[in-house]
């Protein structure tokens, strides 16, 4: 039976638990009692995980994400504290600790699995049918994204929400996270020993409601056990009475264990509620089934008080359901009011107050309308809870700031002081109220109450446990008194006994009284009966009791009434117990209800003396007597009396007991030669007259003295009122700078996270640069000097500490006069630049000039770089030489690939397209090319391969070689000529002449 879901008083027996019942007009509603679940979200239907973090929140976010499971099917969705006036880098920051997307949310999105929604800065998010929807935040009052959020999040995936507390100052998520904790979801909290700052974790630990503590880079790990391991935990179907369980089955013993431990019998509720709540634990602690969550409990005492604490779970806030507050203010507190007298207080009883909030309501009705009706008669206020801890959070009265969304300015400045972060009732509201622990099923009932309140507790007890605590709380009631019940409880059949003074709001007033239930169990004497011969009867023993016995028994009274004096035997709270001999004679029972306190009972001139005596006697273990003196009793007649006291300690640690006893006295006789008797009333008047004339003297001192007072009073009252205006305006100011520090501190965390993300890109830039060996020179819009490489130190003269300093206030080795023109120019027009430029060295550089403009701002900057050109125009100028040649040429490298080849025989080639040796390519092997068989004649290919072969290793300077391609007189004719590269790398030049026309010639 879950405790109050949203009911501001969860589960509560005497008051009862309050287990709430579901309204129209509670927050997130979620279990109805009767075990019908709640709507889901529709759309997604896996897990949400909702995460609540302010300042020092995104170390924490960065380790939970960066340990998170992949595969968990589960969506996270950051509330974050965050600036309207910034725009917040953390999906970026975010995106590299995780590979599951980051989304900014936008209004009415929907919810995927594994991916990762932020709250936008300026707003507030809720959950509503599987979308998340935005709403602007108010700049000039106290927002709780996270607390609003978490509620959201409870009320529409009940079972399958996750919440997580990180990192944050202030209490904002507390009262999400217990309605989370209601609905039956996971709750977890980082451990505050991690957290930089741990006022929200400690927090919400402190409702002793979170399931587990854990560094950020563990909780990943229990989400996903969480998600994975539930569908393990099978519960049977609930019964449809506790009293039909199995006195052996384990469900019983575990019910046994839950009486036996806090005195609640949780028989007397709606066994689906209580087993929601059950199995909420036995999936947190991994348990399959109640046999073994049975031995999990009798072995850890501890989860016994964590179930029972959670089947109780407070649930509550001020003003719940404000229209009935009001309706009740109007039609029953004035009315109280007004009938109100001098000699009677009014009463009232706040039954299942859960940690105090509803009662805290009441009486700020009431002190309401003291001021209205400019009446102040005496109130009693007597809240009371079935749980000790809620009854202790309620006397502290001190609230989180979460109360600032349900109380109004004007009742927070008029009730409340402001500590820190906490609210603290003030202590002329908190004296009118009693907080104690009851239990409203069991525990006997308050009486003569003018108002009873008992809220949502009903609603989650059986039928018959109903009606016994509704004529409980009927008994309470004074004759007219009124009954305030929740908006989704009714009289059943004690309807007759009130008339409704409003339906809807379930305000009813008593029309007839009612006896004393029959099951209550009060404590204390009979208020009835003949107190003289009043006694507790003895036990037979052996079946009767013999005449000796009778006859002593008989014979000790007659010893009593003749020789000792009358007494009567008061308990230690002053009240009659038994009356010894013809003691009756001294008391008198006045009419109305009737009261054994003896202060009572004996005439007005012998109280002062009794209670004197009975005080110093409760202090001494000797009789205390009192002098002589003669009194007026009740019958009207006088007699001269000696009182005297002694205490009568009980057996063991049990509580004393008092004796009086009235000792006759004759009066004294007035004989010859007696000393005469000392004339009272002279001596009293000459003591009263001296008394006056120092009373006189004192009233003037004393007038003098008020006189000052009042005009110090006046300024000092002045004084506090500017000191509590200056106070008010420096505690919003303090709570303004509050929210904007956090704020800020979020800021600066992702700045420093930016920060060291362009430390190493600067580091990575740097040695890339020194890597490249690329002269590099960076200039701002003045062509100042930002940055650059070592390399370009050969260049310009510059050193280190001239970065900041115009660039043409340098000399350089470039032979390029227009630098500093096309430098503006580039800027000036933004387009690129790019010349081949040489240098003084002999060397050659492609000099490029690339301008750029930084985001989100209008000014540029540009960056030079000279890459050094020499080799490649030394490779230019070396296939220029071999181009300028007429004969073919072609150099080889050491292992006889090719390497260049010039015009002529690239020409001679297209020319004569049927020659066998055509175009050796660049990376050829030109050795498999002489041997492929094209050269035949007179096998001119195998042997030039094999000088060649001579050459490249090194064992021949060079050769010549004559051959012809072909059989004929007319086949062409070719000298070859292959000489020796001298070069570290080796190799060798091949020229290759046509010399078919030189033999022609030479033949004829």
């Amino acid at each position: 039976m879950t405790p109050s879901r949203d009911n501001p008083k969860a589960l509560e027996h005497s008051p009862s638990p309050r287990l709430e019942a579901p309204d129209e007009n509670d927050g997130p509603r979620l279990e109805p009692p009767d075990g019908v679940p709640l709507q889901e979200g529709a759309g997604f239907q896996g897990h949400v995980v909702g995460v609540g973090a302010s300042a020092g929140g995104l170390e924490a976010l960065e380790q939970l994400f960066e340990a998170m499971p992949e595969g968990t099917g589960a969506a996270f969705v950051v509330v974050q504290h965050l600036s309207p006036d910034h725009k917040s880098l953390m999906g970026n920051l975010l995106s590299r600790h995780t590979r599951m997307p980051v989304q900014t949310v936008e209004d009415a999105m929907a919810i995927r699995g594994e991916t990762i929604y932020l709250i936008p800065p300026g707003n507030l998010m809720t959950v509503v049918d599987g979308q998340l929807h935005l709403s602007p935040k108010n700049p000039g009052a106290l927002s709780l994204p996270i607390d609003l959020f978490f509620s959201s999040l409870a009320r529409e995936f009940a079972d399958r929400a996750i919440g997580v507390i990180l990192s944050g100052t202030g209490s904002d998520g507390t009262r999400g996270a217990v309605a989370i904790n209601d609905a039956g979801g996971l709750l977890l909290a980082q451990d505050p020993e991690s957290a930089k700052f741990d006022g929200m974790p400690r927090s919400i630990i402190a409702t002793g409601l979170v399931d587990e503590v854990l560094p950020p880079d563990a909780l990943g790990a229990r989400i996903r056990d969480h998600i994975q391991q539930k569908p393990e935990t099978q519960v049977p179907p609930p019964p449809r009475a506790t009293g039909d369980l199995d006195t052996g089955s384990a469900l019983e013993g575990i019910f046994h264990l839950l009486h036996n431990h806090g005195g609640v019998n949780f028989r007397d509720y709606k066994p689906a509620t209580v087993l929601r709540r059950i199995e909420r634990r036995m999936q947190v602690r991994h348990v399959p089934d109640f046999e073994h969550y049975l031995e999990l409990l009798e072995a850890d005492s501890g989860e016994v008080s964590v179930l029972r604490r959670e089947i109780l779970i407070p649930v509550t806030n001020f003003f719940r359901d404000p229209e009935a507050f009001e309706m009740l203010a109007e039609r029953a507190v004035d009315a109280i009011m007004r009938q109100a007298g001098e000699a009677h207080p009014i009463r009232v009883w706040v039954a299942g107050m859960s940690t105090g909030e509803e009662a805290y309501s009441v009486a700020m009705l009431f002190a309401e309308a003291f001021e209205r009706l400019q009446r102040w008669p005496d109130i009693k206020i007597f809240a009371t809870d079935v749980e000790q801890k809620n009854v202790d959070a309620a006397s502290a009265g001190t609230f989180s700031e979460a109360i600032m969304a349900e109380v109004s300015p004007e009742r927070l400045e008029r009730f409340f002081i402001k500590r820190g972060s906490h609210f603290v009732v003030r202590p002329e509201l908190r004296q009118t109220l009693v907080f104690a622990r009851h239990n409203l099923v069991e525990d006997p009932p308050f009486t003569r109450m003018d108002l009873v309140c008992c809220r949502n507790v009903l609603i989650y007890f059986l039928p018959a446990t109903q009606e016994r605590a509704l004529r409980r709380l009927q008994y309470a009631l004074a004759p007219g008194g009124y009954l305030f019940l929740g908006t989704s409880e009714s009289l059943g059949a004690l309807g007759p006994d009130f008339t409704p003074v409003s339906s809807k709001h379930k305000l009813f007033q008593m029309l007839h009284g009612a006896s004393l239930p029959v099951d209550t169990r009060l404590t204390g004497p009979a208020p009835g009966g003949r107190h003289g011969t009043s006694r507790p009867s003895r036990p037979p023993v052996n079946g009767s009791r013999s005449r000796d016995a009778s006859a002593i028994e008989s014979a000790q009274h007659a010893l009593l009434r003749d020789h000792a004096p009358p007494s009567i035997l008061l308990s230690d709270a002053m009240e009659l117990i038994h009356i010894f001999g013809d003691a009756q004679r001294y008391l008198h029972f006045p009419s109305g209800s009737i009261t054994l306190e003896v202060s009572r009972l004996l005439p007005s001139g012998i109280v002062p003396v009794a209670q004197a005596l009975l005080r110093r006697a409760m202090k001494s273990d000797e009789i205390i007597r009192s002098e002589a003196g003669r009194f007026q009793l009740p019958d009207g007649s006088t007699a001269r009396l000696r009182l005297s006291a002694r205490r009568l300690d009980g057996e063991d640690r049990n509580a004393p007991f008092l004796l009086l006893s009235f000792e006759a006295q004759e009066d004294p006789p007035a004989g010859d030669g007696e000393t005469p008797a000392l004339d009272m009333n002279a001596e009293a008047m000459d003591r009263i007259h001296s008394l006056e004339q120092e009373l006189a003297a004192t009233r003037e001192s004393l007038q003098a003295t008020i006189e000052e007072l009042e005009a110090s009073n006046e300024e000092l009252q002045a004084t506090n009122e500017e000191m509590m205006a200056a106070n008010e305006e420096l505690q919003s100011s303090n709570e303004e700078l509050q929210s904007v520090n956090e704020e800020l501190y979020t800021v600066n965390a992702e700045n420093q996270e930016k920060i060291q993300i362009l430390n190493r890109l600067n580091a990575d830039l740097d040695s890339m640069a020194k890597a490249a060996s690329i002269a590099t020179l960076f200039l701002d819009e003045s062509l100042r000097i930002t940055r650059f490489t070592p390399e370009l130190q050969q260049i310009f003269k510059i050193r280190d500490g001239d970065v900041g300093r115009p660039i043409d206030d340098f000399t350089h080795s470039l032979d390029y006069p227009e630098l500093m023109q096309d430098l503006r120019l580039s800027l000036r027009e933004g387009r690129p630049c790019e010349h081949e430029v040489p240098a003084a060295s002999g060397r050659y550089y492609l000099l490029r000039i690339l301008p750029y403009t930084l985001e989100g701002q209008a000014s540029r900057g540009a960056v030079m770089t000279l890459v050094d050109i020499t080799s490649v125009r030394d490779v230019a100028r070396l296939q220029a030489v071999l181009d300028s040649q007429s004969h073919q040429v072609a150099v080889l490298d050491r292992e006889g690939r090719v390497q260049m080849v010039n015009t002529a025989w690239r020409a001679y080639a297209r020319a004569h397209p049927k020659d066998p040796m055509g175009v050796p390519e660049p990376g050829e092997d030109f050795l498999l090319r002489c041997r492929d068989g094209r050269m035949e004649a007179e096998g001119a290919g195998e042997k030039l391969a094999q000088e060649l072969q001579r050459v490249l290793a090194c064992r021949s300077e060079g050769f010549a070689l004559e051959y012809r391609q072909g059989e004929g007189p007319g086949a062409p004719a070719f000298l070859v000529h292959v000489g020796k590269l001298h070069h570290p790398e080796g190799g060798a030049i091949i020229s290759r002449l046509e010399i078919t026309d030189w033999i022609t010639r030479a033949r004829d």
